[in-house]
């Protein structure tokens, strides 16, 4: 028969193994319920973000960047038709402006919608105001010389070099006016669809955390088998199986985003490259309406992504709840109540 000595030893050898386990549980929960908090924060706002530059890219920076591109092409060939008119010598012919005027309110719409989605904020009002302005001094200057002054050749030439001056002049005429606002709206466009040092630590943040999270729940279900005697514990199984799926989906989604909108920046770079081909402009700007309608296309909105983010957001909620559910349950059971 066992002494009171050994009893007594055995009852504290096994009170101590006790104690153990229970601040070993309770290690575990804390690890689990900070590392769901600041992976789901991170995941969450890094996911929010990439979407939002999805965002403005398709409802204002593509817009405005193939706004500019088409205006420009549309002023380069008002000018020309208005010239060509003269030099084939059927100015006097009725209807022989339509083409050049036809070009002139295109670029007239465009610098109306270029007003609700340019990208350059206040600098960029100021661009298109100034540009306004010197477009109704061009059109004064270019519709005489092609209409008006037909059978006087002196004030003709005289007219047509003053909106050639009006339309390209370095620094202050239309068209490089229009050049320094597509530069500042490419380096937007540029900031705006590329991951910046901020996102890309985002992300690591959040996939460090739900890793963390992922090997917390198995040292937990270790724990509790080889120290509790429970072979399984649905609760954490439950919340390391959301976290696999929130470490894989919305990362998928995003970079699926992120390619999308790679693809857009570099078209619109092709479309700001293109308005400056000034050899074919009839080309050029099919081109830039080609490209712009299938950039449409693809930077529509995609409802599965967005439904992402609330399952991210649920998901985010469940491995907060599930782990600590289940030690919880398990510490009041053998632990808390006991003591």
């Amino acid at each position: 028969m066992p002494s009171p000595t050994r009893w007594t030893h055995a009852f504290r050898t096994r009170r101590r193994t006790r104690s153990r386990t229970r601040r070993l549980l309770e290690r575990h929960l804390a690890v689990l319920v900070v590392a769901a908090l600041v992976s789901m924060s991170a995941l969450l706002v890094s996911y929010r973000e990439v979407q939002n530059a999805a965002g403005e890219m398709r409802t204002r920076g593509a817009p405005a960047v193939q706004g500019v591109a088409a205006t420009q092409l549309a002023l380069l060939r008002a000018h020309l038709e208005a010239q060509r008119s003269v030099d084939d010598g059927i100015d006097e012919v009725v209807g022989a402006g339509a083409r050049y005027e036809n070009q002139l309110a295109a670029a007239d719409q465009g610098l109306s919608r270029l007003s609700d989605v340019q990208i350059d904020g206040e600098r960029g009002r100021g661009v298109l105001l100034t540009v306004r302005g010197v477009l109704t001094s061009y059109s004064t200057s270019i519709t005489p010389g092609a209409v008006k002054y037909v059978h006087d050749e002196l004030m003709q030439r005289q007219k047509f070099t003053e909106a050639k001056t009006l339309l390209d002049r370095p620094g202050t005429g239309v068209v490089p006016r229009l050049d320094v606002l597509q530069e500042h709206q490419m380096r937007r466009v540029d900031r705006v669809s590329s991951l910046g040092p901020l996102q890309r630590t985002g992300w690591a943040v959040a996939e460090l955390g739900l890793l963390i999270l992922a090997l917390t729940c198995l040292s937990g279900l270790w724990v509790l088998r080889t120290r509790c005697g429970r072979s399984h514990d649905p609760w954490l199984l439950a919340a390391l199986l959301v976290t696999l799926a929130l470490a894989v989906v919305p990362l998928w989604a995003t970079v699926h985003t992120q390619e999308r909108l790679d693809t857009a920046r570099h078209r619109l770079f092709a479309i700001e490259q293109r308005a400056h081909d000034h050899t074919d402009l009839a080309r050029s700007q099919t081109y830039v309406i080609d490209n712009s309608t299938s950039l449409r296309g693809r930077l529509a909105a995609r409802s599965w992504q967005n439904w992402t983010y609330y399952g991210a957001l649920g998901g985010g909620a469940l491995v907060v709840l599930l782990p600590a559910a289940g030690i919880c349950r398990r510490l009041n059971a053998d632990y808390w109540r006991a003591g």
